[in-house]
Formats: structure tokens, sequence, C-alpha cells
């Protein structure tokens, strides 16, 4: 299974069935500090659907169009975080996350993005990746903005939320950006 080390402490995991209780879990406890920014919170109401869940993500993962990833900070689970999907043919990918609300303000969700980009840039070769956040969400924003993407616009009314439609600001952030900050061959810590 796809696990990577971002640094000491904190890692990326695949999420399989046996991991269904404990997503489930702490998504039902990040409900209300989820729910004004995602827009699929609510729709999941159970172990059942977070299984569900996984197994499309493992699925996605066998494809080879990106991944679904626990978080895990020091051995817990705290959020999630992959790849939407891999587009070969434009080289691009978009990265998705969210995080609980006891493990925010750590740098956690930015370590983590770093070690992502590394891994499409490098490993994947891709030639773009996108981060697309509400624009509400100063800590979500934050995260593209110290990796140096560039805020390219706003998606206006794409995702329907608890709250009614949402906005969303897409970040992106190229190949040749990435190296001219990181050095060809980077890996970000």
């Amino acid at each position: 299974m796809f696990a990577m080390r971002i640094d000491e402490g904190l890692e990326l995991r695949l999420l399989e069935q046996r991991h269904a209780r404990a997503l489930y879990d702490l998504t039902t406890a990040n409900r209300a500090h989820l729910r004004p920014y995602l827009p699929w919170v609510d729709k999941l109401e159970s172990v059942r659907g977070t299984e569900a869940f996984i197994r499309s993500g493992l699925e996605q993962f066998a494809r080879g169009d990106g991944f679904q990833a626990g978080i895990y900070h020091r051995g817990a689970l705290a959020g999630m975080c992959g790849l939407h999907y891999i587009r070969p043919d434009t080289r691009r990918t978009e990265i998705g996350y969210w995080l609980a609300e006891a493990a925010q303000g750590q740098g956690i969700v930015t370590r983590v993005c770093a070690g992502l980009c590394a891994y499409a840039f490098e490993e994947l070769g891709l030639h773009r990746v996108e981060i697309r956040c509400h624009p509400g969400n100063a800590r979500s924003r934050a995260v593209p903005e110290r990796l140096g993407f560039t805020e390219e616009g706003i998606l206006r009314g794409v995702d329907k939320l608890a709250s009614g439609w949402a906005d969303w600001v897409v970040y992106g952030l190229l190949e040749d950006e990435w190296r001219a900050r990181n050095g060809a061959g980077a890996v970000l810590e």
C-alpha cells in the first residue's frame, strides 16, 4: 500500500477498510468545523458510507488516477489529503485536504502539501499542481500561499454547501516555479 513519510511523526497512508471507523469518527467529531467549507461533510452519514469512500479511493489508486490518504500525525489519524485526479495528457493534478480542528496550527497540511508537490513534480513528472479553497477559509488559503502557489482566480458558485452555493479560489503551481523555489531534485521538508 502507498505510504509517504513527510517528516518525523508525519506520514500519509492509503486508507484500507479497517480504517473506516476511525475516519468516520474523526469526520463526525469535526463535522461542524468542516461544514462551512466542504460539500461532502453532511453526506457522509455512516461507517458504511465511509467504507464506500475508502473503496472508491482504493479503486482510484489502482487506476493510477490519484489517491486519498490519511494524514497520520504522531501515529494518529488527523485528517485526509490526496490527489483528486491525475491527468496524464495535460500533466496536472489537484491536491485536496482537510485536518481535524485540534491538529491545526502546527504546519501539518503545509508540510504534507509540500511533500505532495515534490511527489507530483519529481516522481510523477507533472507540469501543474492546483489547490482550490473556499475564499473564507484563511487557514486553507495560507497553505498554497506559503508554498509559492499563484492565486489565479475565483470559480463562482461551483459547489453546494449547507449554507448555499460556494465559490472556490484556484491556486496553481507550475513545475518550473517549484524547481526555481526548491532546486531541481529537491524534496521539501
